[in-house]
């Protein structure tokens, strides 16, 4: 990541939107906003991997389900923050589970870049499948969007709800899973 030219653009939309860079209170705003891209930003350009798995005996009728992994990610249209909480659910195959930081690992992995809601919730699902092989995953995103909050519609209250299904669930336990999240 390049802070240099980072910090040099924070100072360009500074004098564009009519403030004087060099005052006392944003003398350093170019650099401060240049290191925080490089934290909330740390997902950019890097693979992904659970990196662990371990074997269990289970059988056909285990779910293992997470509920409330936090995140935090900045949509690309508007560079706003957008914020929530995600539910993952899958059924293992093969007695392959991975530990639950490391499945937490996967949603800041992705979540730590320019994102869309829509893409995170895919690209979570698929990470879990690709490495894991469940029989099926599903992964539920609700978010505000700072975006809708903040320009266009002000909708301070909405929430937008996301699902990526990947792989094979039964239809009963896509509503009790779905319903465990109300």
């Amino acid at each position: 990541m390049d802070q240099n030219k980072i910090a040099r653009g924070v100072r360009l939309i500074l004098e564009g939107i009519g403030e004087d860079p060099n005052r006392a209170g944003l003398k350093d705003t170019p650099q401060r906003v240049a290191q925080m891209c490089e934290e909330i930003f740390s997902g950019t350009g890097r693979e992904a991997a659970l990196d662990v798995a371990f074997s269990e005996v289970l059988d056909d009728n285990h779910v293992v389900y997470l509920r409330d992994v936090s995140f935090y990610s900045v949509c690309e249209h508007h560079l706003l923050p957008f914020f929530g909480k995600i539910d993952i659910a899958y059924i293992p195959r093969g007695n392959r589970v991975a530990g639950f930081s490391a499945i937490s690992k996967i949603v800041d992995h992705y979540a730590r870049r320019l994102q869309l809601q829509e893409r995170l919730t895919g690209q979570i699902a698929d990470e879990i499948m690709a490495y894991l092989q469940p029989k099926g995953v599903l992964v539920m995103a609700r978010a505000t969007q700072l975006c809708t909050c903040m320009r266009g519609s002000h909708k301070k209250e909405m929430t937008t709800l996301t699902e990526a299904l990947r792989g094979e669930l039964p239809l009963e336990r896509i509503g009790n899973l779905r319903n465990m999240t109300s």
